[in-house]
């Protein structure tokens, strides 16, 4: 017998060799009939897979992120099965789920696939999914799987099983279709109702600009028709708050070629933006009790290799800066963490100075693949909202609760209201990615841990999604199209400050090291931003947006009142500007309307002989004529209640 534990912490005992499904069974046949996958022990198998020990278990359905991954998993399956039966020779080589659906790259050969082709693959889809064909788990020896794909003369999966160990290799086998995966997938195709293949693109193999380009077909699946509908009426609104689109419309950013793909040029609405935001949480930061700081945007390779950025980031950093010095070598720097620890070091602290808190709008960069590059959610240059607390071992727990009230505090003042907390471990399976020692990362997880339960911040925990250098506390925001963002971010560090030789003075006058804590509440303020477009539709927060009001004179002759009415809003620090176009007020309206101008002050005959405007919300519409004196008080006001 085993005994299997389940959430809700009841434990039952099983014979050996039972599967994931059977226990579904044994609690609940409608609950069986929803299953897609499990958790077992933290890692996602298929719900058929025998169970040979003790283990926690969650059964998985679609309304869990690892039963979503598995359909789209299988689903990208299917449709290579559909595209195998429809173009006989094709050569596939990988398949995974992404974080909305799936995608397949495919060397189709002497075919052509276009957008015109994927409702006859979708259509193929739906006819094999409603075969409710099993998929099928089969362990494989190397020179079998070797033989079978050379048989297909298909490359890419020798590619593949070349860097496999024998003995670790699985097949999946649904219909008449056969691919090398190690899974997990769902127990049959009837699960999928629902098909919408979305775009097609092209894909080097494995990432690599010298090598074949493939055709990648992306898509996403359903088990509900509706669901599906819902999907695409998201994208439809999503297209309208795309933030490339909105920061054209709204003057904010551009790229340019020559300036180099994925660095971003801030236009003066949007550098005004940005600098709001900044000062914004400067100002909590300062109350806080931190420090600015500034460090260069290169570094001595030597940097790097001493904190572990060089080993673990340098293929994807930009190429090393020569110097005429022989040897002598300087980086972009992909972080700024170094840099702070290296201000740490340059006087002595006592254990009275701690904790020490550095605080830097630093710019960063790293070499993206081209292909990966999208406005400002991934860029190459970006600028994070970095700080760095240094401070004895019994001051970790309070100084990241500390942290934890700054970043909701960032959240409910931009209406950030919709989130969840990822505790972020190593995984256990692969300790080669991090550095330090056991004991240490021991110490950082149970701080995270201990410091989100005192708070009572729902968490969830996320195995090998820690940095290289320690666990970490992740923000997943869900925006207004309730797409989930990973924004900010707090992690524990025991290990830099054991790198770069970090130490205070303890009051029993002995050397000790500081433990170290990197935070970023906004995360990067590229990627916040393009977030923040989205989650708004370009309609900021009063407080932020870069123009308050807009001044509409009704004619002509009442220019020179409209003019007085800024100067006078400008002498309170209210931001705005006069619509003297020679239009009519009506297409005056409606344009400010677009532009997402949160108050337009109408002001005619009647306004400038009593000092007034005549106000007019975006959205809203007429709310009534005030004196400008009432009109200042009012907007500060509203503006208090955004930022208290």
């Amino acid at each position: 017998m085993i005994a299997i534990t389940l959430p809700d912490g009841s434990i039952r005992e099983y014979n050996k060799g039972i599967t994931a499904l059977e226990i579904a069974k044994s609690i609940s046949e409608g609950l069986a009939r929803n299953v897609l996958a499990a958790e077992l022990d933290g890692e996602v198998i298929d719900a058929m897979l025998p169970i040979e020990k003790n283990a926690r278990l969650s059964l998985l359905t679609w309304n869990d992120k690892g039963g979503k991954s598995t359909m789209w998993h299988s689903s990208a399956h299917l449709m290579a099965e559909a595209i195998e039966a429809l173009y006989p020779g094709t050569k596939l080589a990988i398949g995974p789920a992404i974080e909305n659906g799936f995608y397949y790259d495919i060397d189709l050969g002497s075919h052509h696939i276009s957008d015109a082709d994927l409702p006859k693959i979708e259509k193929k889809m739906i006819e094999l999914a409603r075969e409710k064909n099993e998929y099928i788990r089969q362990e494989i020896s190397k020179e079998d799987a070797i033989a079978y794909f050379s048989e297909k003369q298909d490359e890419y999966k020798l590619e593949l099983i070349d860097g496999l160990e024998d003995g670790t290799i699985t097949f999946y086998t649904q219909g008449n279709f056969t691919d090398l995966c190690r899974g997990p997938h769902i127990p049959n195709t009837g699960f999928i109702k629902a098909i919408k293949l979305t775009s097609i693109a092209g894909a080097y193999w494995r990432g690599d600009e010298n090598r074949q380009q493939l055709t990648r077909i992306y898509g996403i699946t359903f088990p509900k028709a509706k669901e599906l509908e819902e999907y695409l009426q998201m994208l439809e609104e999503a297209k309208l708050r795309d933030h490339r689109k909105l920061g054209k419309e709204l003057g904010l950013f551009t790229f340019s070629q020559k300036v180099g793909a994925g660095l971003p040029l801030w236009l003066p609405k949007g550098a005004a933006l940005r600098e709001r935001l900044e000062n914004f949480l400067k100002k909590a930061q300062k109350k806080a009790g931190y420090e600015g700081v500034i460090t260069p945007h290169i570094g001595h390779k030597d940097l790097y290799v001493t904190s572990g950025h060089y080993a673990k980031y340098g293929e994807d950093s930009f190429r090393p800066i020569t110097t005429p010095h022989e040897g002598e070598e300087f980086l972009l720097k992909p972080m700024n963490c170094p840099h702070h620890c290296e201000i740490y070091k340059s006087s002595p602290k006592s254990y009275k100075d701690l904790p020490v808190r550095y605080a830097e709008f630093g710019t960063v960069y790293r070499y993206e693949q081209s292909g990966e590059l999208h406005g400002l959610t991934r860029v190459r240059g970006f600028t994070q909202d970095d700080a760095h607390l240094f401070c004895t071992p019994e001051q970790v727990k309070e100084e990241f609760k500390n942290v934890i009230d700054l970043v909701l505090y960032i959240f409910k003042t931009l209406n950030f209201e919709n989130f969840r907390a990822q505790i972020s471990l190593r995984d256990p399976e692969k300790p080669e990615k991090y550095i330090g020692s056991d004991e240490n990362w021991e110490k950082a997880e149970r701080a995270i841990i201990e410091a989100t339960e005192e708070k009572g911040l729902e968490t969830f925990i996320a195995y090998g999604e820690a940095a290289f250098y320690g666990p970490k506390l992740d923000f997943m925001v869900r925006d207004a199209l309730n797409r989930e963002w990973q924004l900010g971010t707090i992690q524990v560090d025991y290990n830099l400050p054991e790198r770069f030789e970090l130490e205070y003075t303890g009051a029993d006058n002995e050397k000790h090291r500081p433990v170290m804590i990197h935070r970023a509440p906004f995360g990067s303020m590229e990627r916040f931003i393009a977030v923040l477009i989205e989650h708004c539709a370009g309609k900021f927060p009063l407080w932020l947006t870069t123009e308050q009001v807009a001044i509409l004179p009704i004619s002509e002759k009442h220019n020179e009142y409209a003019q007085k009415v800024l100067n006078y809003l400008n002498n309170y620090d209210i931001r705005g500007f006069v619509d003297d176009r020679n239009e009519k007020i009506g297409k005056k309206i409606r344009d400010n309307e677009l532009n997402r101008i949160p108050y337009m002050l109408i002001v005619g005959e009647k306004e400038e002989a009593e000092g007034a405007v005549s106000v007019r919300k975006q959205g809203d519409g007429d709310t009534g004529t005030i004196s400008l004196a009432a009109f200042v008080e009012f907007l500060n006001a509203e503006i208090d209640k955004e930022l208290n």
